[in-house]
């Protein structure tokens, strides 16, 4: 709670309101939800009104942020709310799903689970930008092996693997 209020504050002193960002994913049996976020991006516009692309509205705190996992801390709320868990297939990006369905096969049964914070693939150095065929595999393992140990496991990986990125 402390790191969330920190990183709260600085979020408003560096980039104004809104604070959070609310991005639509697909949940548990691929339901919609509002998966929340720390805002990284500034509302820039260019001469003729228009958004401009991410990567030139991507602030540096908000590189930092990413880099450090710390723009998804606002997803304990989700995880309060229900429509997370700690500990599950990363949920994607609407777009994604659509192309993933079509192109992998076994894609779908990531939908019957709830999308977790961390997860097998992210612990395994499959985030961001990665191959999304291969973070779907991982997936599919984690959802065929779960066991409240594998579980723990990710847990302790995930915070293992974030203080050696610092």
């Amino acid at each position: 709670l402390p790191i969330l209020c920190a990183v709260a504050t600085a979020v408003r002193l560096k980039l104004g309101s809104p604070i959070l960002f609310r991005q639509e994913r697909p949940g548990l049996f691929a339901q919609p939800f509002g998966m929340l976020k720390f805002r990284t991006m500034t509302d820039a516009r260019g001469a003729d009104g228009q958004l401009l692309p991410d990567g030139d509205r991507l602030t540096r705190f908000g590189r930092f942020l990413r880099a450090s996992s710390l723009d998804e801390l606002p997803g304990l709320i989700n995880v309060v709310k229900g429509e997370m868990s700690l500990v599950g297939p990363r949920p994607e990006r609407p777009h994604h799903v659509d192309r993933l369905t079509a192109e992998i096969p076994h894609y779908l049964p990531r939908h019957l689970v709830k999308p977790g914070m961390s997860g097998w693939a992210q612990v395994n150095g499959l985030r961001g930008e990665s191959d999304l065929a291969a973070r779907v595999q991982h997936d599919i393992y984690y959802i065929e092996n779960w066991s409240a140990w594998l579980d723990v496991q990710i847990i302790l990986l995930t915070f293992v693997r974030w203080k050696n990125a610092y």
